[in-house]
């Protein structure tokens, strides 16, 4: 069984975000998201946090003070654009996929794939997020999809997604699987949202 680069899917995922982003004007910042009640900002702020925290984490930094919800200042995407940057640049450091990811916010560490791959599946599913407030569309080619399925369906299901807090809400029926739908719809968004 070949290796996932989840590297390389994940530096896909997040320049997909970034092109997304990209596009957004001031008054976007202010419209509802996929994502519980968060606006666009709210959204980004939670992924630029995530950034700089999965990037300290490569670095083995393990201060839960990384993972604080982040201002993002006068130019929201910019400083968006500038904490996916810093991950990208952070997960392009030889053997970064084999060290230990000390992650603060998950409670425990884990080996570096792995600690990417839950990265990726967050910037699939953030990128369609930030599609759908925009009143746009996102696509990734079938690798991303293949890896992305699988990340998917280990997170856990039940119970546990009914928890206050939770990162993901119970999974919703949708027909094909497979499709960027059938994912955010496993991970319990609405592919179509806002109906």
């Amino acid at each position: 069984m070949p290796t996932i680069d989840y590297v390389a899917l994940d530096a896909e995922a997040v320049r997909t975000s970034i092109d997304l982003v990209g596009t957004a004007t001031p008054d976007d910042l202010s419209r509802p998201t996929p994502c519980r009640a968060w606006t666009l900002y709210g959204l980004l702020a939670h992924m630029a946090t995530q950034h700089y925290g999965f990037a300290a984490a490569s670095r083995g930094e393990d201060d839960p003070a990384i993972w604080k919800l982040r201002d993002l200042g006068d130019d929201p995407v910019k400083a968006y654009v500038e904490s996916a940057e810093h991950v990208l640049d952070a997960f392009a450091q030889p053997g970064v996929a084999e060290r230990t990811f000390p992650l603060a916010e998950f409670g425990a560490a884990f080996p570096g794939a792995q600690a990417i791959s839950f990265h990726f599946i967050d910037y699939v599913v953030h990128s369609w997020d930030v599609a759908k407030s925009l009143g746009t569309t996102v696509s990734f080619g079938p690798d991303v999809l293949a890896a992305a399925h699988s990340v998917a369906h280990v997170v856990p299901a039940g119970d546990v997604r009914l928890v206050p807090g939770a990162a993901f809400a119970p999974d919703m029926a949708w027909d094909d699987q497979e499709s960027l739908d059938g994912i955010v719809a496993y991970l319990g968004r609405n592919p179509a949202w806002p109906s």
